[in-house]
């Protein structure tokens, strides 16, 4: 399948990029990439070239553009030949989607304050409550899903195969990792299955390799 490009900002700091990228590959689409680097003083003006609203990720297939990272998933689960990416069940995928929604408006706080830096390598430390709040509203979504669904249909993802709802928390499993939130076993153990995906470390060697710094998200 031809003729998608993604445009998307820096790997090492950009989640939903992350989000839409993650599908896409799963999904077994061939795309372009365009990188943009964020926080200089050309961002906008280069990523107002592709589409509008000035916000990355944007998916261009064909003569069609797709903004906001849940509605290029859902577009990539619509062309897909390769893999399902939502759960069987109709009430397993009514669940999912919600939950992705929820993910996709929601835990402003967490990224705020909690930015993603795939790079990055910071201690615990002490937390604000809403911080915390979020946190914890994360680690109960993971706990629900992998005891009412995944466990009992295989494979180590929320719904056992992978779905759009684990690309959604991608970008959340590195700042959990990055920020080392303390974790039970059942969540370390989902956190360890996204870690271990093979594009997941690919797009953390590449988020690596980059060699542009964004001092606000160094903390």
């Amino acid at each position: 399948m031809q003729g998608f490009t993604l445009i998307m900002g820096n790997k090492n700091y950009s989640p939903w990029s992350l989000t839409a990228w993650l599908t896409a590959k799963t999904a077994g689409i061939d795309f372009d990439e365009i990188v943009i680097p964020l926080n200089v003083v050309n961002t906008r003006q280069e990523i107002l070239r592709y589409w509008y609203n000035g916000k990355v990720p944007i998916l261009k297939h064909e003569d069609t553009t797709i903004w906001e990272s849940i509605s290029i998933c859902e577009y990539l689960a619509e062309v897909s030949t390769k893999q399902s990416l939502w759960p069987a069940s109709k009430r397993g995928r009514a669940v999912a989607r919600s939950l992705s929604a929820e993910v996709h408006a929601g835990f402003k706080t967490l990224r705020e304050q909690m930015p993603m830096n795939v790079r990055g390598s910071f201690p615990s430390g002490s937390r604000t409550p809403l911080v915390q709040e979020e946190i914890n509203r994360v680690t109960a979504i993971w706990r629900r899903c992998r005891e009412r669904f995944g466990k009992d249909l295989g494979g180590p993802f929320l719904f056992g195969s992978f779905s759009i709802l684990d690309a959604m928390f991608a970008p959340i499993v590195t700042q959990f990792k990055t920020y080392s939130v303390d974790l039970g076993p059942l969540e370390r153990d989902y956190l360890d299955a996204i870690l271990n995906l093979p594009w997941m470390d690919m797009w953390s060697k590449a988020a690596h390799d980059e060699p542009m710094i964004i001092d606000e998200l160094e903390r």
